[in-house]
């Protein structure tokens, strides 16, 4: 550990100095990442390709200098557009009367512009009362249900777009059972151009040959996706007929389309409807879920970082306040810390934030002087790769990895997306968290410890050795206060938590007391969790729920 306290890159312009040329190129490889995905994700949410590109220069080029992480990717994602379309379309049902459908479509994009500012006054907000800790209380099977719904809803919508087909049904369950129906009327130019760069993403990952892996698939996809689109003559509108003899149209619709002046796609938002009852709600939505995907990311990166450093959670929050609120004010995305760019990021030999700033000037590039080239890529070709990202999200591995955990966590996990489907993602995460309450409940946790621990911290003479003695439950809706005691310890003493007192311990405490384990082991401590061995695992997961028995 003394060896990577050592070795630590400088931050700031000394870190810019030392380490330049790694994070130059490491931005500029996940700039090529990002292009595609931002065009995409704008698409997803039913806003113009402006709007994700915005967000990703703002992402990289403000966020790198104020973020709490040190090697995060900042810029939209797709878990936040499902929100976006889901405010678009909200929106649109309580447009005032007489306007155009060109008209409705603006006001709805205006409006949902004003909430990306109202989310990033929240998160600044979050981010001073120090709430970065409330990332610990939402239980994992709910946040990787949410999660998974938000792949199943990006992978059901984008099917449709990499068909050539516009699904009639709004509602996110009428979305899915109109896919048959797609299928069905594809249009056989469009889905070739899909499913090719479907086999691209699946397959070149696939493949060993290290300078093969060198090539990022989304890249690739993009530049077999072009001839395609010019072999197809997407360009010019026109009819075809196809071998079964049925006519279908073709035509810029399935491009991306630019503004011919890059400032036209700077849309300013407007708040008049903003502190309506859906207004409030969109917000709540918006701040929850990106704060959350944000600090999780954070979390998942700080492990991956060979230099072991911790990000900050109340900064990363407040700067991807202030960062919302800028990319919104210009028409952009709302923006978080997105894991599979940042974990490119760390594979990439990236050493500071200035490997994010590095990818946030590419895309200003980019569309600068490239906003040609970015015209002529299909539609399904972005759409195909939001599939991928939405099935990695809802995988049947997922399931399967959630069982293994245990049978209960499999229920939250599912009630979770099945609420979300059916409704929205605050109902379904409120639906996740009532099923798991009300499965500890029933495991015998008494309602005085719901939200409160009851723990003693004893301290040995010599002030090397404490004893946190935990009594009725640890469960994720009272680890918050827990961890707090356990953050004050001094570091390079021995910790003993015991749970022998505890009549259940749940999954979310279990993987956060071996995450503590680990960096406070790292920090040169002895870190121990005693008094299970009367209690019973309800899997055989290393991080299984256990509940105290009398047989034991």
């Amino acid at each position: 550990m003394n060896l990577f306290k050592k070795n630590i890159p400088a931050d700031g312009f000394a870190g810019l100095k030392q380490n330049w040329k790694t994070d130059l190129l490491s931005g500029f490889i996940i700039s090529l990442i990002a292009l595609p995905l931002c065009l995409g994700i704008a698409m997803a949410s039913g806003v113009p390709p402006m709007a994700g590109i915005i967000a990703g220069v703002v992402g990289g080029l403000l966020l790198s200098l104020t973020s709490g992480s040190h090697l995060t990717i900042n810029g939209p994602a797709a878990g936040l557009a499902v929100i976006v379309l889901m405010s678009i379309e909200g929106f649109k049902k309580i447009a005032p009367e007489g306007l155009t459908p060109d008209q409705i479509e603006m006001f709805a994009y205006q409006c949902t512009l004003a909430v990306g500012v109202g989310c990033g006054v929240i998160q600044i907000l979050f981010g001073l009362i120090k709430a970065g800790v409330l990332s610990n209380f939402f239980p994992s099977s709910v946040v990787h249900g949410m999660l998974a719904a938000i792949g199943i809803m990006i992978f059901a919508k984008q099917f449709h777009t990499a068909l050539g087909v516009k699904p009639e049904g709004k509602e996110m369950l009428e979305v899915i059972t109109e896919i048959p129906h797609s299928i069905i009327n594809m249009n056989p130019d469009v889905a070739i151009i899909a499913a090719l760069s479907f086999i691209i993403l699946i397959g070149l990952p696939l493949i060993k040959n290290k300078y093969v892996k060198m090539i990022p698939a989304p890249l690739l996809v993009i530049l077999i996706a072009i001839p395609l689109g010019h072999y197809f003559d997407l360009e010019h509108e026109h009819k075809y007929l196809f071998l079964n003899g049925h006519e279908y149209l073709l035509g810029p619709k399935f491009l991306v389309t630019l503004p011919s002046n890059i400032l036209d796609g700077i849309i300013m938002p407007r708040f008049d409807y903003l502190f309506t009852s859906f207004g409030f709600q969109m917000m709540i939505t918006y701040a929850l879920v990106a704060s959350l995907e944000s600090l999780l990311t954070a979390a998942a990166i700080d492990k991956l970082d060979p230099f072991k450093r911790q990000s900050n959670f109340n900064r990363e929050l407040f700067a991807k306040g202030s960062g919302n609120i800028l990319s919104s004010l210009l028409g952009g995305l709302p923006i978080i810390a997105e894991v599979v760019r940042s974990s490119a990021n760390v594979n990439n030999g990236a050493k500071t934030r200035w490997a994010n700033f590095f990818h946030g000037g590419f895309l200003l590039v980019f569309i600068l002087f490239l906003s040609q080239v970015i015209h002529q890529i299909p539609l399904a070709a972005l759409a195909a790769m939001l599939m991928i990202t939405g099935f990695r999200l809802a995988s049947p591995k997922e399931f399967i990895k959630t069982l293994k955990i245990g049978k209960e966590q499999l229920l939250i996990f599912v009630s979770t997306i099945v609420a979300t489907l059916a409704t929205d993602l605050l109902i379904g995460i409120a639906v996740g968290i009532i099923v798991k309450m009300i499965i500890h409940l029933s495991n015998g946790v008494p309602l005085k410890s719901l939200f409160k621990p009851f723990l003693t911290i004893n301290v040995s003479e010599d002030k090397n050795l404490y004893t946190i003695d935990v009594e009725h439950s640890a469960i994720f809706s009272n680890y918050i206060g827990l961890k707090k005691q356990l953050d004050k310890l001094p570091h390079g003493k021995k910790v003993l938590v015991d749970f022998t007192g505890a009549k259940l311990v749940d999954h979310t405490v279990m993987e956060h007391m071996h995450e503590l384990a680990k960096r406070y082991e790292e920090d040169g401590g002895i870190f121990e969790i005693l008094g299970l061995e009367n209690h019973t695992p309800l899997s055989k997961h290393p991080f299984a729920s256990r509940k105290f028995s009398n047989k034991n």
